[in-house]
């Protein structure tokens, strides 16, 4: 299809994730679609031949979705959905209402069968690849030792209509879209998929410690490597990676050391080493930077005596790794970080004895899967102008280009191209990004020009997004810039440090040099510009709006106001500390970078968008900026979503917040009437 049509658009299947069987014959890839009544994406499971023989086959198909898939040894694939049990009695399947459980596919075929019913619901699962062991994260209340008490804490508190929830020093309240607690994660293991309801308790009470972590089973299946979380002084926490003997409980630590984060623990396929990324917290005087570390499983002893055993393997690499996944051999690994507009795939041998190269940069790469004999890699494709598909990678001497395998994700006919666009701006350094021309575009028909700053604001526009999609807009006739402006990433360190102590500084300078950049080109219409942005990006149109009136008109979803204010409501009030200091103590960059302190200069009529359940920019940040402008008699706009996040995600609601930016944008930029969009 063409994109431009909104209920079309929403209904496009995407693919969101890969995992390779332990054959290297297929791939379980998680697709997500819009359904039911009224419409919610949901995700289910397909399965991709990896020789690209053979077409798409969908294997789950519930009301409720599926997810997480990971491969047993013999094949059999282990997912969490929220289905019934057709096998289950009425009290069990209200018990379990709304929690996913842990089913079973069997490799060759059949129904899927329940093994795992955690009152809380599963939220991870791991297995072995030399044994049918498992390893499932539930959520569990603190104090039960086990599933009947678990079962009556949960009871008693529905019984007695109690939703309250009691925090304690150490602990983060909300994570972007919901709380934490009075619920905490814990690990659940069982030496075979078939006995999963016995399954043991790992980690009895951990605390917040295995909150939003990764983790991963010995190919044995005899420990587990996980992250975990350890709290410090003033609220503060760092991530470990430790190691848990499944069968005594013993948990040691593999890596940690202050004033760093260890994260996305991966094993080698002998069991012998383990992959993380370290991440150097961040400081007043500059951004952690990051790298991949080596270490051995057997070097737990030595970290719990307080001596950190790693390697750097990325030394004098000048980007931040994202994922990585091992070779089959355990000689190289292959590591994708952003990179100039991309996000490539890199490999790096083990011992050091070749410097790191690009296996393919043409494109953003994630969600990889190397075969098993190694002569390939599984991963999704995406660019600015491509949605997520599954490809395979030729390895060996000669690696690449990436070759399209059979998708289960719906094809899309752009209207219009993208071009590379750069400058140099005041201080040397080159700023790039990219330019979506509509169809139509040129001297004689110029388009409007829609600038669009991302949100992070570490990040990139390197790939595509079904949320931030500039198409909708080509569709309609405007052009659409994407700069990576200072604290992007894909340049290296330099780029993101500098922006670091002042956010309406270089990064904003950065993004009007581009524009004028790009409003020298014949087919663009000077005359006509609009600027728009999420999150990081809602903050630059609120700063821009305070500083300039070049543009007809500015749309500001999810966008930082108030610093101090923003600072001490966020899910995360210590990352925010440690870069911009106490307000009370340390107000300077506060002073220079917020927004709301520039209110009485903002003359360009702005669209405000929200959803009250983000906890990472709060809701409160919307509300001050629409009232600052309300008392002003500015011209503004407010779309509020009661039950969205940071994100906004339900179906219909995407559609709204299309049509309501469009209708916005047409008013202002095209001239036209203003059209309320008619669900609203």
């Amino acid at each position: 299809m063409t994109l431009g049509d909104l209920p079309e658009y929403v209904a496009i299947p995407r693919v969101t994730a890969l995992r390779l069987s332990p054959d290297g014959s297929w791939l379980a890839a998680v697709v997500q679609t819009a359904g039911g009544e009224p419409p919610k994406y949901l995700s289910s499971i397909w399965r991709i031949d990896t020789a690209g023989d053979r077409e798409c086959v969908r294997l789950t198909r519930s009301a409720e979705g599926e997810a997480s898939p990971v491969f047993l040894p013999d094949g059999s694939l282990l997912f969490a959905s929220r289905r019934p049990d057709p096998e289950s009695g009425k009290k069990d399947a209200e018990a379990s209402k709304d929690k996913p459980a842990a089913w079973l596919l069997p490799a060759g075929g059949g129904e899927a069968r329940r093994i795992a019913t955690p009152g809380g619901g599963v939220v991870g699962l791991a297995t072995a690849t030399s044994a049918r062991a498992f390893c499932y994260a539930a959520a569990v209340f603190p104090g039960a030792k086990d599933a009947e008490e678990d079962t009556a804490r949960r009871k008693a508190r529905a019984d007695a209509g109690v939703s309250a929830i009691l925090h304690e020093p150490g602990g983060r309240l909300r994570y972007w879209d919901h709380d934490l607690g009075p619920e905490t994660v814990r690990l659940l293991a069982a030496d075979d998929a078939d006995a999963a309801r016995e399954a043991r308790d790992v980690t009895p009470d951990p605390g917040r410690a295995l909150d939003e972590q990764d983790f991963e089973l010995t190919p044995d299946g005899s420990a587990v490597v996980t992250g975990w979380r350890v709290s410090e002084e003033a609220g503060g926490f760092r991530n470990e990676v430790v190691v848990i003997d499944l069968r005594t409980g013993q948990r040691r630590t593999l890596l940690g050391e202050p004033g760093a984060d260890f994260r996305t623990p991966r094993i080698s396929p002998d069991g012998t080493l383990v992959l993380a990324i370290r991440a150097e917290q961040d400081s007043y005087d500059r951004p952690g930077d990051a790298t991949l570390v080596l270490t051995s499983l057997a070097a737990a002893g030595e970290a719990a005596a307080g001596q950190v055993g790693y390697r750097d393997l990325l030394p004098g690499f000048d980007r931040q790794p994202a994922e990585v996944a091992w070779a089959p051999d355990a000689r190289s690994v292959y590591v994708t970080a952003d990179d100039n507009g991309r996000r490539p795939v890199f490999r790096f041998a083990v011992d050091g004895s070749e410097p790191g190269s690009a296996v393919v940069a043409d494109a953003a790469y994630d969600n990889l899967c190397v075969a098993p004999d190694g002569s390939c890699l599984y991963a999704l494709r995406s660019g600015i102008n491509s949605p997520p598909a599954p490809v395979r990678i030729p390895l060996g001497a000669v690696a690449g280009p990436a070759q399209a395998l059979p998708s289960p994700g719906g094809e899309v006919s752009l209207p219009g191209t993208v071009t590379e666009v750069a400058t140099t701006v005041a201080d040397g350094t080159r700023v790039r990004g990219w330019l979506v021309l509509p169809d139509g575009a040129s001297a004689d028909q110029p388009a409007p020009l829609l600038l669009w700053v991302h949100g992070g604001p570490v990040s990139s526009w390197n790939s595509w997004s079904w949320r931030w999609n500039p198409w909708l807009m080509a569709a309609r006739g405007y052009a659409v810039l994407l700069p990576d402006p200072a604290l992007s990433t894909g340049y290296g360190q330099h780029m993101i440090a500098r922006g670091w102590d002042h956010w309406g500084g270089n990064p904003y300078t950065d993004v009007m040099a581009i524009t004028d950049e790009v409003l020298e080109r014949p087919d663009i219409d000077a005359s006509r510009t609009a600027m728009m942005g999420g999150s990081y990006g809602g903050y630059m149109a609120n700063w821009i709006a305070g500083h300039t009136d070049r543009f007809r008109a500015i749309v500001s979803h999810a966008g930082l106001w108030a610093l101090d204010q923003m600072f001490g409501t966020t899910d995360g009030p210590p990352y925010w500390r440690r870069q911009f200091g106490d307000p009370r103590t340390q107000p300077e960059r506060y002073q220079a970078s917020s927004p709301h302190l520039h209110a009485d200069k903002i003359v360009t009529p702005m669209l405000i968008i929200h959803g009250d359940r983000d906890y990472r920019v709060p809701i409160g940040e919307a509300l001050r900026l629409w009232w600052d402008l309300v008392f002003r008699s500015a011209e503004a706009r407010f779309l509020y979503f009661p039950d969205e996040n940071h994100w906004v995600l339900k179906p219909g609601d995407v559609q709204v917040w299309y049509e309501t930016v469009l209708a916005f944008l047409a008013v202002h930029v095209l001239g036209e009437e203003w059209q309320r969009p008619g669900l609203l």
